[in-house]
């Protein structure tokens, strides 16, 4: 009967592994988001003003996205080397924590250390949840599992904006950090994957990062990985975050507000993970999935670049548009999950989404190059052609994995 009853429970989709690490990246993207909401409104209480609001944003973002590279490789490896319950509890903490002392900042140099201390923390949730939600649940239902943690997390980049609406700048981090500091609690009901139990009773040799980079197939998949989620952070780092400079580019006669631009984006990703997740499940193929949301996502690409004379109202819905296009995360990181063993999955599924949000500089970079020279739309069209010719070949690339049996190491 108790066997019975457990295996009941690990048939749940709705298990605490799912819940726990769902909300805990719901708490992780509030707080990613809620800096470049409140950057502005933070930096003019700290006197900044003119040009300095911009570089001084740049050089926190910076901090911030430095200590998510960092974190990325640093959770991934602990994950695989002590659990991914350490790493769920670890890194809440560490954020939930960074994320209190952000209220009371009164400089820039504190406020740079914290949104670095924060990125550290930020870097290991999403990695963790989804690889304990992937070993925990059955192989016919894990891409459900890993949708719900997906789809209700970029949620959390809602709630930021409508916080943010609510109360001042301080009030907002304090609120998330309360959030993440609740769930520790709920975390003494998650238990360990049996999976990582299970490796962990070998000899293998776990959570070594090198090991990517000295076996060949290895490499190409991890590679592969990370590339298919580029255009995801172009749409949101470019054709978003610049969406007033591109609608006065487009003649538009109202121009739009990025803040506004950035809730409808989200909105259109929490839509996007859920039907993306969905599809992967019910069509029984991730692959397929993520070629087809590449395929919307360069479609409205291209109308993007023709909307000339478009309205405010018809903007927003293409930005809404290209947030659910974009909407393939929750697939994204499942097929990560879903490439590599046990020995080396957590170190995989941390590193991989944040070098792609590590990418977004490059892209930035490349965008700005070009920009003096081709003008806003053409750079974008052109830095556009790049990132989906790559997105589309690794996509291609990588092996179906629906259905995978994900109990095996890599040697």
């Amino acid at each position: 009967m108790k066997t019975r009853y457990k295996s009941a429970m690990n048939n749940r989709i709705l298990s605490a592994a799912v819940i726990v690490s769902a909300l805990g990246y719901f708490v992780d993207v509030y707080d990613l988001i809620l800096f470049s909401v409140v950057r502005v409104a933070s930096l003019k209480d700290l006197g900044l003003e003119g040009e300095a609001l911009i570089t001084e944003g740049v050089f926190l973002l910076n901090a911030q996205m430095f200590g998510m590279l960092l974190g990325g490789i640093l959770w991934g490896v602990w994950g695989d080397k002590k659990g991914r319950i350490s790493v769920l509890f670890g890194s809440i903490l560490m954020y939930s924590v960074a994320n209190i002392l952000n209220a009371f900042v009164e400089t820039v140099p504190q406020y740079a250390i914290l949104r670095f201390l924060a990125g550290i923390g930020l870097a290991g949730e999403l990695g963790a949840g989804i690889t304990l939600v992937s070993e925990s649940l059955p192989k016919e239902k894990r891409g459900y599992g890993t949708t719900l943690v997906a789809s209700v997390g970029v949620a959390g980049a809602v709630a930021a904006a409508l916080v943010a609406d609510l109360f001042s700048w301080r009030t907002s981090y304090i609120v998330g950090g309360v959030m993440g500091l609740m769930l520790l609690v709920l975390r003494v009901v998650v238990h360990e994957s049996g999976m990582f139990k299970k490796t962990k009773e070998t000899s293998v040799k776990r959570g070594n990062f090198l090991m990517l980079f000295k076996n060949k197939g290895c490499l190409k998949k991890y590679i592969a990985s990370i590339l298919v989620g580029v255009p995801i952070w172009y749409v949101i780092g470019i054709l978003v975050t610049f969406s007033p400079e591109f609608g006065k580019a487009l003649l538009m006669e109202e121009l739009p507000v990025a803040g506004r631009a950035v809730l409808w984006a989200y909105v259109g990703l929490v839509v996007g993970d859920i039907a993306s997740g969905v599809l992967s499940q019910l069509l029984r193929t991730r692959k397929m999935v993520l070629l087809g949301f590449l395929f919307i996502t360069a479609l409205l690409c291209n109308v993007y670049f023709h909307s000339y004379g478009i309205s405010l109202s018809n903007f927003y819905l293409l930005i809404f548009g290209l947030g659910f296009a974009v909407g393939y995360w929750a697939v994204f990181v499942t097929i990560a999950a879903e490439q590599f063993g046990t020995n080396i999955r957590a170190t995989v599924t941390t590193t991989v989404p944040n070098f792609v949000r590590g990418a977004v500089v490059l892209v930035t970079l490349s965008f700005e190059s070009l920009r003096g020279h081709v003008g806003i739309i053409d750079s974008a069209v052109l830095v556009f052609v790049g990132v989906m010719t790559v997105a589309t070949i690794s996509a291609l690339s990588l092996k179906e994995t629906f259905g995978k049996d994900l109990d095996y190491v890599e040697e």
